[in-house]
């Protein structure tokens, strides 16, 4: 039976993947700030489901992946789904310390021991929700498009860093465009997609191995127009979800 980790579970795209692989048989282990919320998700299947409750952002959290780890009996693939974004035009300085406290330092926590654990073994699949955001900085979410982006970078070297290393360990970083979570609560977005649909689509682009994927088609074609726009020209477009 294999064994997959997910990171973020308590809800949206998170939880709906976990309980996509649920139905697919696997053994899973989900971790999440909210305990209560956990425990609702492992009711579902208590006999391969095991839970921990941590926050990536602490140092404590690479213990209690490991925890996680040893609870399931091993660990076949990982999926890293925590993340935060905030619409911050006024530039608060402490909404994008806390967007890059989890999206940077909390990311690489968790990606880092994730890499050394398959190393170890000698083989998995490491795989992380992004975001197209990352495409192009963003004016009115800076932290989060930055972030974004440092994670696609991260990915893109790591991926080179094992093929240096002679790991065999895959890579897949997953760019879904806006979908409808609590992470975009906060605006009016277009072509909002359900965290059903994008599980669905996740497991399948994990299933091929692909390297990167843009969740959904009209995303995909929006990325490609959007990499085509020159800074000067990027620099005044109005973009705005409010």
């Amino acid at each position: 039976m294999k064994r997959i980790v997910i990171i973020g579970a308590t809800s949206g795209i998170g939880r709906e993947v976990a309980k996509l692989y649920i139905q697919k048989g696997y053994r899973v282990g989900i971790a999440g700030r909210r305990l209560p919320l956990l425990e609702d998700l492992q009711s579902l299947n208590p006999a391969n489901i095991v839970i921990e409750a941590m926050d990536i952002t602490l140092n404590d959290a690479t213990n209690k992946l490991t925890a996680l780890i040893d609870k399931l009996g091993g660990m076949d693939l990982f999926l890293l789904s925590s993340g935060i974004g905030f619409q911050n035009y006024d530039l608060h300085l402490e909404i994008e310390l806390n967007t890059a406290c989890t999206n940077v330092d909390g990311f690489m926590r968790m990606v880092i021991s994730a890499y050394h654990y398959f190393c170890k073994q000698g083989y998995g699949h490491l795989a992380v929700i992004s975001s197209i955001a990352g495409t192009k900085g963003l004016g009115i979410a800076p932290a989060y498009s930055a972030t974004k982006r440092f994670q696609n970078i991260y990915l893109q070297a790591l991926s080179q860093l094992a093929h240096m290393q002679h790991k065999n360990v895959y890579f897949t970083d997953i760019r879904p465009g806006f979908v409808s979570t609590d992470l975009l609560k906060d605006g009016n977005y277009p072509f909002l997609m359900s965290p059903s649909k994008v599980a669905r689509q996740i497991e399948k682009a994990i299933k091929q191995k692909k390297r990167v994927v843009v969740i959904d088609w009209r995303y995909k074609i929006l990325v490609f127009f959007w990499r085509l726009i020159p800074s000067c020209l990027w620099r005044i477009l109005p973009i705005k979800t409010k």
